[in-house]
């Protein structure tokens, strides 16, 4: 086959060292020089990244909008470049990609016509040592609350000393809690009935050997089993916090951050196989729902007939929203394993962050009314709307009856994404009218999965 000219867009945004990075393992990828064409935008960066791509870089074109378009907005920029390419890869500026990334992307892509793209095998760029967490007698929390509640986990040590940053929490977690100081509690993690505690390897310096855990059981005792291949500790445990040794493995392991991305019930968008241990489960190709941003190929064709990102959506969802309009045109899309990218997960804004939680919540919303069933769409938009006034009841109301002072953080969160919302939902509606489906909406949802 003739070698197509691929377009490669990175965006950065005071990413440093980082995008840098990501530009020299691009260089290195392993297809023809005058057959790769990297765009970077500095998406209104105050870093010296594009000093450094000016004289230092000049087989990278570089684009300078001057302020911050957001994720959306600035890979537009570059995407909508002329040019001769037939195909754009987007590539997060905090992945590095191995040097035979693109050529089984091309590949893939090029096996029928209507493959509109395709998604890399997308590894957290960390490596770990794991210890899996089972709590067999986990309850659900309250009659209004389905929610299986295990044991709780208030503090680490790995070899003894307190690193927060190297421990992380798989899904089999709930979110981070507020710890009890007055305790002693450091951390704050309630787990389910299985689960797997990660621990960061850091390069270039011996493998740790013990975590110590600091466990409890604040409502009843309950057995609990911590495991890894080197050792298993069974024990009970009450309401008093008590510190559990255990023997780490001496073979590091990879994490899945995507494999291709999934539609869950209730229309939320997520990353496939994401916080997996990679055991090869995910080494077959496979057609996907959708395809995520940060490691992806897109065909010309797809996106002359379909269009670019919806930039009033400026950061997150706006890969689920390109590929939801897509699908509705007949485009499909694939997940190729044999590329590979690496990953360091949410350094634009953080998982959990103020920033994170505003848009992914109202993003989520505009989606929906913009390709969902209408009842989804309904539906979710009602539910915003009551868990709003739930909050402010909560706050402004309930709250001063006890005596007690109003929230103010959460419920001006709730405010501001229900106003956000009702604010861009008619050109939202506008542009589903607009919309001639070819795939009627009904039959996407057949893509819907529990997590």
């Amino acid at each position: 086959m003739n070698t197509p000219l691929v377009r490669v867009v990175v965006l950065n945004f005071d990413g440093g060292q980082m995008t840098i990075d990501c530009l020299d393992s691009l260089l290195a990828t392993d297809w023809p020089a005058d057959k790769l064409e990297i765009v970077l935008v500095d998406n209104g960066s105050l870093d010296d990244v594009a000093d450094r791509v000016r004289t230092g870089y000049p087989q990278v074109r570089l684009l300078e909008p001057l302020e911050n378009l957001g994720f959306a907005g600035g890979c537009n920029l570059g995407m909508r470049l002329a040019g001769e390419h037939a195909y754009v890869a987007l590539v997060n500026n905090d992945a590095t990609v191995d040097r035979g990334w693109l050529r089984p992307l091309v590949q893939a892509a090029e096996t029928a016509a209507d493959i509109g793209a395709v998604s890399a095998k997308m590894l957290f760029a960390d490596r770990y040592l794991g210890i899996e967490v089972a709590a067999p007698d986990a309850e659900t929390i309250g009659r209004k609350d389905p929610r299986r509640q295990g044991v709780h986990f208030s503090a680490t040590r790995i070899d003894g000393v307190r690193n927060d940053q190297r421990v992380s929490f798989d899904e089999g977690f709930y979110g981070p809690e507020e710890p009890d100081r007055a305790n002693g509690d450091e951390i704050a993690r309630w787990s389910r009935e299985r689960g797997s505690i990660r621990i960061t390897i850091e390069p270039g310096e011996p493998l740790p050997t013990v975590a110590s855990l600091r466990v409890s059981s604040p409502t009843r005792p309950q057995p609990v089993s911590l495991s890894t291949e080197a050792e298993r500790r069974e024990l009970s445990v009450d309401a008093e916090r008590t510190w559990v040794d255990v023997r780490l493995d001496d073979q590091p392991f990879d994490v899945i951050n995507n494999v291709g991305s999934s539609l869950y019930r209730g229309g939320f968008g997520g990353d496939r196989g994401f916080l997996e241990r990679d055991l090869g489960q995910y080494e077959e190709p496979a057609e996907v729902f959708a395809w995520c941003g940060g490691a992806v190929l897109l065909k010309r064709e797809y996106l002359d007939t379909v269009g670019v990102f919806d930039e009033r959506l400026f950061l997150y969802y706006e890969d689920t929203d390109l590929s939801w309009r897509g699908r509705l045109q007949g485009w499909r899309y694939l997940y190729e394993p044999s590329s590979v990218v690496r990953h360091r997960h949410a350094q634009s804004a953080g998982v959990g962050s103020p920033t994170f939680r505003f848009y992914t919540e109202r993003n989520r919303l505009l989606v929906l009314a913009k390709n969902a069933p209408g009842r989804l769409a309904l539906r979710a938009g009602l539910g915003e709307l009551r868990r709003c006034a739930r909050w402010m009841v909560s706050a402004y109301i309930m709250r001063p009856l006890r005596l007690q002072m109003p929230e103010r953080t959460m419920s001006a969160h709730r405010r501001r994404v229900l106003a956000s919302y009702v604010r861009l939902l008619p050109g939202v509606l506008r542009d589903r009218r607009a919309a001639k489906p070819r795939v009627s909406r009904r039959a996407l949802m057949s893509w819907e999965v529990t997590k």
